[in-house]
């Protein structure tokens, strides 16, 4: 009895001389208020129904010229105002603000506004020209056939729009739709570059495409940029352009026959020289692994291919862009 009355005095004892927040205890780890403030919000979500996103400009305090000021000295670029507002500004929002002003009762309609379809079709000639320049000169050996898949990825409405959202440019577009579509979004930044070109000169614009689009190859895997669907005859086809014979495979190794497990090692052998190997489930598959193996050696695009440079410039060629 004594023995008990010891361990509740020294039970007692150490909850004095211990501090709260040392002892194991089954604390709530969520305040009390959490759940109720939770389901009211949700409650009155659903009472307000859902909501279609609403611009920044929208907001009292937005203050559109100062944004375009702003957006340049961000990309420290110099634009003409002017020409950046024109950038971002689509033709169905011109007509939007034409429709506005006629059911307000107003006959003659003068919108002083201009749409980018001018300066986006010259941003376009611009991003391509430097973009084809810039392939040819960091991927030399690759055919023309993957230069074009790599260009068509670089200029496809996706990327451009994921880049000019990035950029900032999603608020300050002017579009009939509200958030914008990636066509408009590649548009508008098509258009950007054209203003800069007429701003700051064609080697400015040069450098913008080198840094904000060229830099989207950067860690990626060629092959997936552009899929070769037979890589056996695309790779019979340059031995052949280079006066090779054609490769020869060889199973260098398996494992697993007769099983779902099993492995296929197979090499590409080019006058008695190794030039691919790969490995498969099954030999056909192996064997355009190798392909692909011998195929990127060949072109310089292997996983440890030296990174692209994007410190390089291109010459620009005034005649062909002012044409």
């Amino acid at each position: 009895m004594s023995l008990l009355r010891s361990s509740a005095t020294l039970l007692n004892l150490s909850r004095v001389l211990i501090p709260k927040q040392n002892l194991i205890t089954s604390q709530r780890s969520i305040k009390r208020w959490v759940a109720p403030t939770l389901r009211e919000l949700n409650r009155r979500a659903k009472k307000i129904g859902p909501q279609q996103p609403q611009p920044r400009s929208g907001f009292a305090e937005w203050n559109y010229r100062a944004e375009l000021f702003a957006f340049g000295k961000r990309l420290q670029e110099e634009f003409q105002i002017p020409l950046l507002q024109t950038a971002f500004t689509q033709q169905s929002y011109i007509a939007q603000e034409e429709h506005k002003q006629r059911e307000l009762g107003i006959e003659n309609v003068d919108i002083q506004m201009s749409h980018n379809q001018e300066l986006s079709e010259r941003g376009e000639h611009i991003i391509q020209e430097y973009v084809q320049g810039f392939i040819g000169y960091s991927l030399p050996k690759l055919p023309a056939e993957g230069k074009q898949a790599i260009t068509s990825y670089l200029m496809s409405s996706a990327t451009l729009a994921n880049v000019a959202l990035h950029l900032g440019m999603k608020e300050l577009l002017l579009d009939a739709e509200y958030p914008p579509s990636e066509q408009s979004m590649a548009k508008s930044l098509k258009a950007v570059v054209g203003a800069l070109e007429q701003s700051s000169g064609v080697e400015r614009a040069f450098l913008f495409v080198r840094d904000f689009i060229c830099t989207q190859l950067n860690q990626r895997d060629l092959l997936e940029l552009w899929n070769i669907e037979n890589p056996e005859e695309l790779l019979k086809q340059q031995c052949q352009e280079k006066k090779l014979p054609v490769p020869e495979p060889r199973l260098l190794g398996d494992c697993g026959k007769n099983t779902v497990l099993a492995a296929y090692q197979v090499g590409l052998y080019c006058n008695k020289n190794l030039i691919g190997k790969g490995f498969g489930e099954d030999i056909p598959t192996a064997v355009k692994t190798a392909s692909l193996d011998a195929l990127q050696t060949m072109f310089g695009i292997t996983d440890n291919m030296k990174p692209f440079d994007f410190t390089v410039q291109a010459e620009s060629k005034t005649a062909k862009l002012n044409q």
